[in-house]
């Protein structure tokens, strides 16, 4: 999920307030001011350029399909690798079929490109996973990402349903069916896919093989659409500023263009694009989920000056009233929890609403639930 580095002073939750909606800014204005405004100008220590980039080889995933158990287990352990080193790794043979892809990118061009009065049809409100932003005005008000998204949420358990195409239509006419449908088509393939990681999770972490897969299958998505215009000043600002996604799994799909950057061994690492792949990593909730044994790593986007970036993400999240709890034979392992019980709608509602994520999200999460007592998995004190 992408906003950036940023505390908030956290009163208890009972005290908290959602702040009144911000104006929509049009990128497509700005980009012909003469200066970058200065909402848009981030701190010098963000900025820092990569020089360096991640070559880690791809996990192949046709041998998980083809059922050859050898090949499922080298999968399982290029992901445990990486997991360990950074959650960041790309995948190819992922069966989703190049039409599904290319049908995105028209469609998502074709919305990008209209007046921004139509697209606010879908405005984004503050506290919701929804809609359309710019900028993310209407959440923040300086540090703001050089990009606009549109965001939609995927609920698994409707199977070939029509909530995204009906979500479209209702915001943008009926002339826009057709987008909802591959917006539809595509969410149903990320649902498919998601779960075949989740079984390579659990392998990887010597877990019951269809732990995790299970516990997602009714869960709540959120697909996301960006859009990142070429900035004169490309240098002062960021596409999206440094953050961890607070979701559990983010399969994204990144074009030719590059930007894409994680932080690594103190230093920004840029993620090249990789024909016919996916770019997946761990989030804050699947960190729990594992009991801090897997990463949610800080990574960012970069703008260039001439070309426009395209991507689209799909954030797997379980459903918002599910127990997010790691498996007990994976803590009794470990030594005890590192992180209490808590619901995907409460760490929603924290990130949407009184903190914008940072490097630090699950830990300042926890901070705010306040303490928990002891856990359930042989008394063990929370170790947070």
């Amino acid at each position: 999920m992408d906003s950036s580095a940023s505390t908030l002073v956290l009163p208890p939750p009972s005290l908290l307030k959602t702040p009144k909606d911000k104006p929509l800014l049009d990128i497509s204005l700005l980009q012909k001011q003469p200066n970058l405004p200065a909402q848009f100008v981030w701190p010098r220590e963000d900025l820092a350029f990569a020089q360096e980039e991640l070559h880690d080889p791809p996990v192949d995933l046709k041998g998980f399909f083809d059922g050859d158990q050898e090949a499922t287990d080298l999968a399982a352990r290029q992901i445990r690798d990486a997991c360990l080193k950074h959650g960041f790794f790309q995948i190819i043979n992922h069966g989703v079929d190049a039409s599904a892809i290319n049908a995105i990118n028209r469609h998502m061009e074709v919305f990008f490109n209209l007046h921004v009065t139509k697209k606010m049809a879908l405005l984004r409100k503050s506290g919701d996973l929804f809609g359309y932003s710019g900028a993310h005005a209407d959440r923040f008000s300086s540090k703001l990402p050089w990009k606009e998204t549109f965001s939609f949420i995927y609920e698994h358990a409707d199977g070939p349903g029509h909530d995204v195409v009906d979500y479209i239509v209702s915001g943008l006419g009926q002339d826009f069916e057709e987008a909802g449908r591959v917006y539809q088509k595509y969410c149903e393939e990320m649902k498919k896919l998601s779960l075949v990681i989740m079984e390579l999770l659990a392998i990887s972490l010597g877990v019951e093989r269809l732990h995790f897969r299970e516990f997602f299958e009714d869960g709540s998505s959120i697909m996301r659409l960006n859009n990142y215009p070429p900035c004169k000043e490309a240098g002062l600002t960021l596409g999206t500023g440094p953050h961890c996604d607070p979701s559990s799994l983010t399969i994204l799909h990144q074009d030719n263009v590059g930007g894409l950057e994680i932080f690594l061994d103190d230093k920004w690492i840029a993620i090249p694009p990789l024909p016919n792949s996916f770019v997946v990593n761990i989030g804050d909730t699947f960190m729990a989920l594992s009991n801090g044994k897997y990463k949610s790593c800080l990574h960012r986007a970069v703008v260039n000056t001439e070309t426009v970036r395209r991507s689209f993400a799909f954030f797997m999240n379980p459903r918002e009233d599910k127990t997010v709890r790691p498996p007990t034979d994976l803590v009794r392992r470990q030594g005890g929890r590192q992180y209490p019980d808590f619901t995907w709608s409460d760490l929603r509602e924290f990130t949407q609403n009184h903190y914008r994520a940072d490097a630090n999200t699950l830990h300042k999460f926890v901070d705010w639930l306040g303490p928990r007592g002891e856990d359930d998995d042989g008394g063990s004190t929370l170790n947070v």
